[in-house]
C-alpha cells in the first residue's frame, strides 16, 4: 500500500486568504495532492437559495491561483470541493472560469480539467417523491413531501468519493466539484491508492478544516495529512503550531451530532475507539478508526427556499430601567404593531435580537447574575413586500423609545440609534431540505465533464 501525502491550506477556500508561508512549507514537503473544501452549510441558507457566493471572488481567485500554480509546478492533482460556497452549477462554472483564466495568465502547460455538477432540479425531486421514492428527513425532520418541495427554490446533492475517484481514474489534473461531503474529497485519492475506508475518511475528517485540527488556534494555515498502513498522521506546517492528540481528537468531534460518527453515502466512520498518539512535536498518529458500510447508498440533499424580504434597524439602550424591563418594552412595541398591521405571523414577522442579553442563544442562554450596562437591539422584520417591511421595521424600532413602562417620569436616556434609517437586508431564506435519498448508483445524481486546458 502506497503512502499518500495530502496538504490542505484552508478549511473554506475564499472566505479569507490562505497563509502563504505555511502553504509553501507544505509544498516543500512534496505532497501527492493539494486539496481544499470551498463550501459549507454554516453560511446559512441564503447563498444556496439565492445562488450567490458568500465569499469574495478576489479571495477565491487568490487561493485558487496559489494552489493551481503549486500543483502544476509539483505535477500533482488539485481537488476543490463545494465550489464557490454552495456547489451549485453557477459555482462550478465560476471556478472553472477562474482556473482557465489563471492558466492563461500564467501560460500554464496543458492539463486535464474535470468538473462535476451536483445541482439537482427541484422538479426532479418532486417527480421522485410522487413516484414513491423516499426523501428521508435527517436530524429529526419529517420526510419531504410536495409542500416542502413547493417551498424549495434550489437544491444540491452532496457527493461522496465516487465521482471524484472516477475523475482521478480518467486522468484529471484539476478537479472542481459541486457540493461535496467535506471528508470525501480527501478520501477519494486515498481509496484509489488502496487505503481502507476507515483511514481514508478519518484523514478527510481530520483535514477538512485545515489548521483547525492544530493548536494553538490558527485559521488558514496548511496542514499535512499522511495515510499509511499503520494509521493516519496529521502534521501542522506553521512553525508555531502543532497537531496534538487533544487538538486532532477535538476536531474529529467538531460539527457532529454524534461526536463519534461521520456519515457519508456508503455508511459511516466510527471514531469511538480511536487512539491518538504524539509521534513527533508537530505530528499526531491516529489508529483504531473503523468504517461501517451501509446496506444502501444514501445521498444527502440540501435545499433552500425564499421566505420573505427583510429590513433591519439597530437600536442601543443604556437606561438601566429600560434594560430591566426590556421584555415589557418589546411587548408594548409589538402591541402597537398589532394595532396597525395585525398580529405578527400573518403578513409579517418581527424579531427583537437583544445583543448583550440572549441574542445568540435565545432561551438556551444560561442565566447570569450581572446586569448589562447596555443592550444593542437589532430589530428584524420579514414581509413579502419590501416597502411594507421597511415601514413596519421603522415603527417596530421607534416604538422602543415610547414604550410605557411603570415608574418612568421622563423621556431622557431610554434609547439611542446608530443611524435613523432602516437597513435593507438580503431576503430571508430557510433550509427546506436536509434529507437523503437512496440511490442504486452513487454516480447517478452527478454530471461529470472533462476538457484539456491549454494556455
Amino acid at each position: 500500500m502506497k503512502p499518500v501525502r495530502i496538504i490542505c491550506p484552508t478549511g473554506h477556500l475564499g472566505t479569507t486568504p490562505l497563509e502563504k508561508g505555511s502553504f509553501e512549507l507544505g509544498c516543500a514537503a512534496k505532497p501527492d495532492y493539494i486539496i481544499a473544501d470551498s463550501g459549507s452549510a454554516d453560511i446559512g441558507p441564503y447563498p444556496l437559495g439565492a445562488d450567490k457566493s458568500s465569499s469574495d471572488e478576489v479571495w477565491q481567485r487568490h487561493d485558487l491561483e496559489h494552489m493551481l500554480l503549486a500543483a502544476r509546478e509539483l505535477k500533482i492533482p488539485m481537488i476543490i470541493g463545494s465550489a464557490s460556497d454552495t456547489g451549485t452549477d453557477r459555482g462550478v462554472d465560476q471556478y472553472v472560469g477562474l482556473i482557465k483564466d489563471i492558466a492563461k495568465q500564467h501560460k500554464l502547460g496543458p492539463f486535464n480539467l474535470s468538473y462535476i455538477y451536483s445541482e439537482i432540479p427541484v422538479d426532479d425531486l418532486r417527480k421522485r417523491v410522487r413516484s414513491g421514492e423516499r426523501l428521508r428527513g435527517l436530524t429529526g425532520r419529517p420526510d419531504a413531501d410536495d409542500a416542502v418541495l413547493a417551498r424549495t427554490g434550489r437544491a444540491v446533492a452532496v457527493m461522496g468519493a465516487d465521482p471524484i475517484r472516477n475523475a482521478l481514474r480518467d486522468g484529471a489534473d484539476v478537479i472542481i466539484a459541486g457540493r461535496s461531503s467535506d471528508p470525501a474529497i480527501f478520501a477519494a485519492p486515498l481509496l484509489e491508492a488502496g487505503h481502507s475506508f476507515a483511514n481514508a475518511y478519518f484523514c478527510g475528517k481530520a483535514m477538512e478544516c485545515a489548521s483547525f485540527c492544530g493548536e494553538p488556534f490558527m485559521g488558514k494555515e496548511t496542514i499535512l495529512g499522511r495515510a499509511e498502513a499503520d494509521g493516519v498522521y496529521v502534521t501542522a506546517m506553521h512553525p508555531g503550531q502543532r497537531c496534538t492528540p487533544a487538538s486532532v481528537a477535538s476536531h474529529a468531534m467538531y460539527e457532529r451530532i454524534d461526536p463519534f460518527r461521520e456519515y457519508v453515502p456508503e455508511g459511516y466512520l466510527d471514531m469511538s475507539k480511536c487512539h491518538y498518539e504524539q509521534v513527533d512535536p508537530k505530528t499526531t498518529r491516529v489508529t483504531g478508526q473503523t468504517f461501517v458500510k451501509g446496506d444502501k447508498v444514501w445521498v444527502k440533499i440540501e435545499g433552500s427556499g425564499k421566505v420573505a424580504e427583510r429590513a433591519l434597524f439597530i437600536v442601543g439602550i443604556r437606561d438601566p430601567h429600560t434594560i430591566t424591563n426590556i421584555d415589557r418594552a418589546i411587548d408594548w412595541a409589538k402591541g402597537k404593531l398589532t394595532e396597525r398591521f395585525g398580529a405578527p405571523g400573518g403578513q409579517y414577522n418581527v424579531f427583537y435580537h437583544k445583543y448583550g442579553q440572549n441574542a445568540v442563544m435565545g432561551a438556551s442562554e444560561p442565566p447570569t447574575n450581572g446586569k448589562p450596562n447596555e443592550l444593542g437591539i437589532v430589530v428584524e422584520v420579514t414581509c413579502q413586500d419590501a416597502r411594507l417591511a421597511e415601514t413596519i421595521c421603522h415603527i417596530a424600532a421607534k416604538n422602543l423609545f415610547y414604550a410605557r413602562l411603570p415608574d418612568v417620569k421622563g423621556t431622557a436616556g431610554t434609547a439611542a440609534i446608530m443611524s435613523d434609517e432602516v437597513l435593507h437586508a438580503r431576503a430571508a431564506y430557510e433550509w427546506t431540505l436536509n434529507h437523503a435519498i437512496e440511490v442504486d448508483d452513487p454516480l447517478s445524481l452527478f454530471r461529470p465533464h472533462r476538457e484539456t486546458v491549454r494556455s
